[in-house]
């Protein structure tokens, strides 16, 4: 177990360290949609770093044991961060959905100052909807130390918490179906909108392509949002054990998913990472 997330995580760092290098020295990919994967990859690289480092030194020294400040920052920030991502993959889907279905538009509906403006408002909005509910009612433990979670994930703490625990379970309910099930409706719709626009592309080569690129996005889409909902929707009413394992998926596997998909099979990132490698390239007298 310990190589095999040792290689996850570091296959996340260095795929995800890949983009957002390369959208930064790129200017040809300076545009909303790398701006947005850029985003991404440094959620992704943010929230593997918040988990996985903590998760391998407990399988290596068999030591199991987290302060209550360390869990407690871990929680926190890896609420946000999960909550930063699911805004943000809406808004990608939204971006994917005007570049395609009104592309005369673009760069007007999708400008440097919406796009600013659209990444201060998923983290003015995460921020508040993880902070605020924890402070009006924040947790009170007494129900041991022992916690059936590989980290300190929210559904594994609040069972060792006192008090009435089903308002707590109600209320990531109704808290995961707006951060969960809304962003992924909207994210459907969108989708829905740009096959119906692509199937209107006289090219059978473009359609190919265009399609290839949104199934891959909609594959990590459903095994994120799948795999978040039936944890927090499903599981959040009556905890399971096996949700701990469910959460490797959107934890762990998701991240390494996240850059090979959006930017490895990327024409114009691998055209423009040729490009960085070429000019930083140092030639040798034969």
């Amino acid at each position: 177990m310990f190589i095999l997330f040792l290689s996850m995580y570091i296959m996340s760092i260095l795929g995800n360290s890949f983009l957002i290098f390369t959208v930064i020295v790129s200017p040809q990919l300076h545009t909303a949609m790398y701006y947005f994967l850029c985003n991404l990859s440094v959620i992704d690289l943010c929230f593997t770093s918040c988990t996985i480092p903590k998760f391998l030194i407990v399988i290596f020294s068999k030591i199991q044991k987290v302060s209550y400040t360390e869990c407690m920052i871990q929680m926190y920030v890896g609420m946000l961060l999960v909550c930063t991502e699911n805004f943000l993959l809406a808004v990608m889907a939204y971006d994917r959905y005007i570049a395609i279905c009104h592309p005369l538009y673009y760069t007007t509906i999708m400008s440097w100052r919406v796009c600013r403006y659209c990444t201060a408002m998923i983290l003015l909005v995460s921020f508040f909807l993880c902070t605020v509910p924890n402070i009006l009612k924040p947790f009170v433990f007494c129900k041991g130390n022992r916690m059936d979670h590989f980290t300190c994930e929210l559904l594994g703490i609040l069972h060792l918490a006192c008090g009435d625990i089903a308002a707590y379970k109600l209320q990531i309910f109704i808290l995961t179906i707006f951060l969960f099930f809304s962003p992924f409706v909207f994210i459907l719709v969108s989708y829905i909108c740009i096959i119906i626009s692509i199937l209107k592309i006289k090219s059978a080569e473009s359609r190919l392509r265009t399609f290839s690129t949104c199934a891959s996005h909609l594959t990590v889409v459903f095994m994120y949002y799948g795999t978040c909902m039936s944890v927090y929707m499903f599981q959040g009413m009556r905890f399971s054990s096996k949700s701990k394992y469910v959460s490797l998926i959107y934890g762990a596997v998701t991240p390494v998913l996240n850059p090979m998909i959006y930017s490895l099979r990327n024409n114009k990132v691998k055209r423009a990472f040729s490009k960085i490698l070429i000019k930083y390239s140092v030639s040798r007298p034969t």
